[in-house]
């Protein structure tokens, strides 16, 4: 009795033997998968596909455009630090006008370029009456709002692109990952394993889909902060030039009278 194995201890052992086996066996097939990011996107699923070439095409259409506003928006800054310089080195306006009517370099020449296009429009500024004169003041302030709204719409064109990417790229990425994990347990219904050989791969494209949500999103979000951070200061410089120049012309009415 002493020599001899229980049955039941023996079919217990080569149960564990067969477990053991297997395992090794799925963690092989595992190891020898390949989870590179091109690898993930052959193995993925057509919708999987859409929304991965999707979140790639948004991000490096983000990547565009934050770079053409950052250089684009450094440029108007210091082609207007250049206008505001010959603006208030002491020459005549009226020169100034002419060398740069034509076509102006920025938004805040364009401003001045309107507002003395109107003001040159009325020979006789001085020797008009009281109202007249007032109204001239309005139309050239409403001509500077105009054309400071029309070159702001312009210099921030494309930023909502941003703020829709940062909004809703995560939700797409979760919508690839929804149906990653979806294949995944059809999967497991298919083959009828629950191995890790046969959710791994679901699982992984899913996971991919998310990270490429994030990576379109996060810089777009922080971008878009930044850069109507510096739109809006841009704009309440252009806006402070415009009270300028309004009350420059207003004194200069005033001593014709």
């Amino acid at each position: 009795m002493t020599g001899t194995i229980p049955a039941n201890r023996q079919q217990k052992s080569g149960k564990m033997e067969n477990q053991i086996i297997e395992a090794a066996t799925l963690g092989g097939s595992v190891a020898k998968l390949d989870f590179s990011v091109w690898a993930l996107f052959l193995r993925a699923d057509a919708i999987v596909k859409t929304v991965i070439v999707l979140l790639l095409a948004a991000s490096i259409w983000c990547w565009a455009i934050i770079f053409d506003k950052y250089f684009g928006l450094r440029r108007l800054n210091t082609r207007s630090t250049e206008f505001e310089r010959a603006f208030w080195s002491g020459n005549s306006l009226d020169d100034l006008y002419e060398r740069i009517a034509s076509q102006p370099r920025d938004p805040m020449s364009a401003v001045f370029v309107a507002a003395m296009r109107e003001w040159r429009r009325t020979p006789s500024r001085g020797n008009a009456e009281p109202d007249s004169r007032l109204g001239l003041a309005d139309r050239i302030e409403k001509v500077m709002q105009i054309t400071l709204a029309r070159e702001m719409d312009r210099a921030e064109r494309n930023l909502t692109f941003l703020a829709t990417t940062g909004s809703t790229a995560p939700f797409i990425g979760l919508f690839g990952t929804v149906w990653g994990i979806m294949n995944s347990f059809q999967s497991i219904a298919i083959s009828k394993n629950t191995s890790l050989a046969v959710v791994a791969p679901g699982i992984a494209e899913a996971l991919f889909a998310t990270a490429l949500g994030l990576l379109a999103a996060i810089p777009a979000v922080v971008a878009y902060n930044k850069l109507t951070k510096d739109m809006d200061r841009y704009a309440g410089r252009l806006d402070s030039f415009a009270g300028e120049f309004s009350a420059i012309l207003s004194r200069e009415m005033e001593d014709k009278d």
